[in-house]
């Protein structure tokens, strides 16, 4: 099979490996998309905990069960499914306390094991979900869907009239759109890509450059602020857009190392909560409830589906400027 390899640190081919061939408890996928995550381009780097070089990438995919081992119940062939691809272990305090994405030895697969960049990939029958008739490029969105519903979940009961969103990417989008369609929040989001701002303001949000007068005189004006941009220098700034009795949440992954000042006392006296967040906890369930919810629209964050060998050219040129999510299609 053609598959994406990461052979070593920094080393990015397109390659023939042998078609997988499931053990007992697996199922064969043939691959139909496969998001590129930012999460991806910092394995490359060996970045991203210990990595397992040499590893075919690829955590946000879906397809068609192909094959089936022994053990596999429930399942059938021609099957259309989305993949898990958290492991834990089952055993350490965080899975005890249902915490599997905090797994003292989580791995993942495209990070410790093979993942979606080829065109087949063999996975525990546990960790699929089937997704009916959903378009695959719709259904490929839900590992990402998971992780903001993840970072959303501490607010879950908390009242939220308005949110300020920094960052229109993928993932900033992808809160937005949750936040607004199925909690009916009113969304404003920043960034200082006017593309990534019409393509907000399009989707019904306010859009506002951030460094305008607009965004500036918005002092304490959101209930709840998220940082979707993984920079310092706009962490730093969140609380100066938070209510009194508001949330932030730190969605974006800083530089390992850096630091960010808060004062103490403002977040004592006007009661603030500033929390982190890390990977999906096993609820594809409730990202393709969203995703249904939400509708066809949200695939508009898919900006570019590509063949095999255009995405290795993604990989090795670091990403597409001026794009969204970019998937491998199938």
């Amino acid at each position: 099979m053609k598959a994406i390899l990461f052979p070593a640190k920094g080393v990015v081919e397109l390659t023939e490996l042998p078609d997988p061939v499931p053990r007992s408890g697996e199922v064969l996928i043939s691959v139909k998309a496969s998001g590129i995550c930012h999460t991806d381009f910092e394995i490359l780097r060996g970045n991203y905990g210990d990595g397992a070089f040499p590893v075919v990438p690829g955590h946000e995919f879906v397809g068609e069960i192909v094959g089936l081992a022994d053990g596999v119940k429930g399942l059938s062939l021609g099957d259309r499914v989305v993949v898990d691809p958290n492991l834990e272990c089952g055993h350490c305090r965080a899975c005890r306390r249902q915490m599997a994405h905090l797994c003292e030895k989580l791995g993942a697969y495209g990070v410790t094991k093979n993942g979606g960049f080829a065109e087949y990939c063999a996975v525990d029958a546990a960790a699929v979900r089937p997704i009916g008739d959903m378009a695959y490029d719709l259904a490929a969105l839900a590992e990402p869907v998971g992780c903001a519903l993840n970072g959303l979940e501490p607010v879950k009961h908390r009242h939220i009239e308005n949110a300020l969103v920094f960052g229109a990417g993928p993932m900033g989008m992808i809160i937005a759109e949750l936040l607004a369609k199925t909690r009916g929040v009113a969304v404003s989001v920043a960034d200082v890509d006017a593309d990534r701002l019409a393509f907000a303001s399009a989707a019904g949000h306010t859009a506002l450059h951030a460094q305008s007068n607009d965004l500036a005189q918005a002092r304490h004006g959101f209930d709840f602020v998220v940082d979707a941009t993984g920079k310092a220098e706009v962490v730093s700034k969140l609380t100066h857009f938070m209510a009194s009795g508001g949330s932030a949440l730190l969605f974006g992954v800083c530089k390992q190392g850096v630091g960010v000042t808060f004062e103490p006392f403002e977040l004592f006296r006007r009661q603030l909560t500033v929390y982190g967040t890390h990977s999906l906890n096993h609820n594809l369930p409730d990202a393709l409830a969203a995703i249904q919810r939400i509708g066809p629209s949200l695939s508009g964050i898919v900006s570019h589906r590509l063949a095999i060998a255009d995405t290795v050219k993604t990989f090795q040129a670091g990403g597409i400027r001026a794009s969204m999510k970019v998937q491998m299609a199938g």
